[in-house]
């Protein structure tokens, strides 16, 4: 597992401070940042990016005026805990919990009084991480890109995809324990007399082993989880996807981007960059419990229409007019 940690120099970098006769120079706040899978990963270096953004906006730079501690769980969720009690034991003033609903959840079970800022897939609500969204009366708030309340539309537009009563199948992170997209595709699934069938995965090995049965089992389409460790294994289930013939819908962008065939989801980027802004109200003084909960505002629909000619499929024009992007 690697870690990253950035400490703030005193020797040559002191020298270089204005002196000032009886002055003392502020201590330097520590923010810890746990993440559920790497900090390596496109998709996890571009959320850092924006999360470091809005930190800078809010006027705090890493290496200047903050400290950072990372720590990554790899994917594996059960290191979460011990990760979470090194970052409180480093005394930092915060911490920022990404990568999975597993990470503030580890967090929040650590420590009661150290502000925690989440951007997290999931419902908090549901989840458990905060009792309201407007006013989160505890010491945690954050953003949401609240995939489960998407999750209907993806069933909808596979089912556009994939005419017929063909089962669709939904791929999630056997792992993850606040996964609530299922419920909501249960719902959505029954309202449109169609089969979902769910496929669990939670290494390399058993994502290869859930598309062979769903080749076995004649899945018409797929429906991949925002999990963390499915972003950072995106090549492999594009591919898989590709391989099977399995017209997928993702609920990232970046996967259409990298060749998978749609994508519907929220603009990742800008909420991570409010993640990062909170944690800067926070470090400066504002508490948690005053900062609602930010709900995605902004939708975009991608197609890869390279993908889709490669796949035994139509697309139909509602959806080439719908797209806010079609990748050609």
């Amino acid at each position: 597992m690697r870690r990253r940690k950035f400490i703030t120099l005193v020797g040559g970098a002191a020298a270089g401070w204005p002196l000032v006769a009886g002055a003392q120079q502020p201590a330097v706040q520590v923010i810890g940042f746990l993440n559920g899978v790497s900090f390596e990963g496109p998709f996890a270096a571009r959320q850092r990016a924006a999360i470091l953004e809005g930190l800078r906006e809010s006027g705090f730079v890493e290496g200047q005026n903050v400290a950072v501690e990372y720590r990554s769980a790899g994917g594996q969720y059960d290191l979460l805990p011990g990760l979470a009690a090194d970052l409180l034991h480093r005394g930092v003033a915060i911490i920022i919990a990404t990568g999975s609903t597993n990470s503030p959840q580890a967090v929040k079970a650590a420590t009661s009084t150290i502000p925690i800022v989440f951007a997290v897939g999931s419902d908090p609500v549901a989840t458990g991480l905060v009792n309201n969204l407007r006013r989160p009366e505890a010491n945690l708030t954050g953003v949401t890109f609240n995939t489960a309340a998407l999750s209907p539309k993806r069933l909808e537009i596979v089912t556009e995809l994939v005419p017929g009563d063909s089962s669709v199948g939904y791929l999630k992170n056997s792992t993850n324990t606040f996964d609530t997209d299922q419920t909501e595709l249960m719902s959505a699934a029954r309202s449109l007399g169609r089969q979902l069938a769910v496929f669990g995965a939670s290494t390399e090995y058993e994502i290869n082993a859930a598309f062979q049965s769903m080749t076995e089992q004649q899945i018409g389409g797929l429906i991949v989880s925002t999990d963390a460790f499915f972003v950072e294994r995106r090549n492999q289930i594009i591919g898989l996807a590709t391989k099977h013939a399995i017209p997928t819908i993702y609920a990232i962008s970046q996967f259409a981007e990298a060749g998978g065939l749609i994508s519907y989801s929220v603009d990742t980027d800008s909420l991570n960059k409010q993640a990062g802004i909170y944690a800067g109200r926070i470090l400066k003084g504002e508490k948690p419990a005053d900062l609602p909960v930010i709900l995605p505002t902004k939708f975009e629909l991608v197609l890869n229409l390279k993908t889709a000619k490669t796949l035994p499929l139509k697309v139909p024009q509602t959806l080439l007019v719908a797209a806010d992007r079609v990748i050609e």
